[in-house]
């Protein structure tokens, strides 16, 4: 199957013809593309980009050394966890493979630690099974969110947030 949209067409198929587009392609817009594709139909979809903790950054974002946000313009995702709940509880569902990692880090620890502790729980104790769960942020959220990744037969690396 072919991408619903490429880099000949300026417009993505998740817009009708009469549909007045928004300026720039963003992240939310490969999001709507993935949705409608027909089920099984994409293996794998990777972006080459740059990116703040808040997720994938594909345009309008002007970063300079230092900068932990992004800019007002940016049309990406616009909440700092868009979509990752639904994320990491979509991959644990389906195991990960042994090898593996899966890395957390937010600037707000707890809030981070929440999200984890919800998409873990309720997992197969053998999701995590040979994989390794990495969390940087706070001590004081570091046991409740090993709880979560021990449960679903994950190893716990922590990694204090300074």
């Amino acid at each position: 199957m072919t991408a619903p949209w490429s880099y000949g067409d300026p417009y993505p198929s998740t817009w009708g013809k009469d549909d007045d587009p928004p300026a720039n392609v963003s992240i939310v817009n490969a999001y709507h593309s993935i949705r409608k594709a027909p089920a099984s139909s994409i293996l794998e979809f990777s972006i080459f980009s740059h990116a703040f903790v808040d997720g994938p950054v594909l345009n309008n974002t002007d970063a300079s050394p230092g900068q932990t946000t992004r800019t007002p313009g940016d049309s990406d995702g616009r909440s700092q966890y868009d979509r990752q709940l639904e994320n990491v509880t979509s991959v644990l569902a389906r195991t990960v493979l042994p090898g593996n990692m899966l890395v957390f880090g937010s600037p707000d620890s707890a809030k981070m630690a929440d999200l984890i502790i919800a998409a873990f729980t309720g997992g197969r104790p053998d999701a995590l099974k040979g994989s390794q769960v990495l969390f940087i942020g706070q001590a004081g959220d570091s046991a409740r969110v090993q709880a979560a990744v021990t449960t679903v037969g994950g190893k716990y690396i922590f990694v204090e947030a300074r």
